[in-house]
């Protein structure tokens, strides 16, 4: 396992990260889960207030573990009441039987209005946390706009950034350079499931990544950037943990041209300039045309389902109407730098992708 500085913490961090979301069978199996990555060198575990019962299970597991084993982060969502903000605390305390939690992250600072209620209420009481010692650090998990996560990242309140990137989902690389500039801990979430479904790749994937499965291919090319502390891995069970060899002589450019090149078999690929906001009807057209890309040149037509799926369905998680909302009013087609006839394809994407709703595995 190697390790790597999280930022102005100064904490050393395993480069993978064990996340408690999915671990929720019993108390028994978060144990033998926990136990399972400390044995293959990962000393950072991270859970949320909003994960069911992940605070209380994993609490009884650290119970006969040794705190100098583990960097343990819990996550509580903004609040404009800074006595709400310590009753959480206390709360998280309680069940995960600890005496300080090392890191405290914001969870889920998504919106304009987040950001508000956190700079006058949720930070005072985390800052009176910190003052009393029951709080080592703070930082904040995000899904939201780049321009909120870049604003937030500039009130340096923060330690740390938890965000969404991927090479299937680079938009926030400035965000991961000022965090960088400002010395802040880079943590990114969910680099299996919500960067592609990699555990699960199409065979057009898998073929573009080779020599490297989609998965370790994703592990590589963040792993392989400097600026990133740790990565998410959410296992269910122990036996979801097993994590790949890194061999640091293996290169991945070649897999990064055959997927780039594999984009001229659509001409009709978005750019992700996001010119194209806003919309009239809020339809988040840059990310119904990103899955379109995704489904169109590599197959991942599963994954393109799943989180298209999520839209209308998932409040501030996952923003942004259904394509088929559509009015044909025409405001951004004129944005558009590539000429894409944006309304044919919301439609073509909606009808390619639409099917049973989903949602978040823990919504709010």
């Amino acid at each position: 396992m190697q390790y790597r500085r999280f930022g102005q913490t100064n904490l050393s961090y395993s480069i993978f990260s064990l996340g408690t979301m999915r671990c929720l069978a019993s108390p028994q199996v978060m144990q033998q889960t926990v136990e399972r990555a400390i044995e293959l060198g990962i000393n950072h575990i991270e859970t949320a207030r909003g994960y069911g019962k992940s605070e209380e299970f994993l609490g009884m597991a650290l119970r006969s573990m040794n705190r100098d084993r583990f960097f343990l982060t819990t996550k509580l969502p903004p609040s404009l009441d800074a006595a709400e903000t310590e009753q959480f605390i206390d709360e998280s305390l309680e069940r995960l039987q600890v005496d300080w939690i090392d890191s405290l992250a914001i969870h889920g600072l998504n919106t304009w209005d987040h950001l508000d209620w956190v700079e006058k209420g949720s930070i005072k009481a985390i800052e009176s946390a910190i003052s009393d010692g029951r709080v080592r650090h703070v930082g904040f998990s995000t899904h939201g706009s780049l321009d909120l996560i870049l604003a937030a990242i500039k009130t340096d309140l923060f330690e740390f950034v938890n965000l969404h990137y991927s090479f299937f989902f680079q938009r926030n690389d400035s965000a991961i350079e000022l965090a960088h500039q400002k010395d802040m801990g880079v943590f990114i979430i969910s680099p299996a499931d919500k960067a592609g479904m990699l555990h699960t790749p199409p065979q057009t994937l898998i073929d573009l990544c080779a020599p490297f499965s989609p998965l370790e291919f994703n592990y590589r090319f963040l792993l392989n950037d400097p600026r990133i502390t740790t990565l998410s891995v959410g296992a269910a069970k122990p036996e979801e943990l097993e994590l790949p060899n890194l061999d640091q002589t293996l290169s991945v450019e070649e897999s990064i041209d055959k997927l780039n090149t594999r984009k001229a078999i659509d001409p009709n690929q978005c750019s992700q300039c996001y010119a194209c906001l806003p919309c009239p009807e809020s339809i988040h057209i840059p990310e119904v045309l990103r899955l379109r890309n995704l489904t169109t040149v590599y197959d991942m037509t599963s994954f393109g389902e799943y989180r298209y799926r999520m839209f209308e369905n998932a409040g501030h998680w996952f923003p942004g109407n259904k394509a088929n909302r559509c009015t044909d009013c025409g405001d951004c087609l004129p944005r558009c730098p590539e000429k894409l006839d944006i309304p044919k394809l919301l439609r073509e994407t909606h009808d390619r992708l639409n099917g049973k709703p989903g949602r978040r595995l823990w919504q709010d």
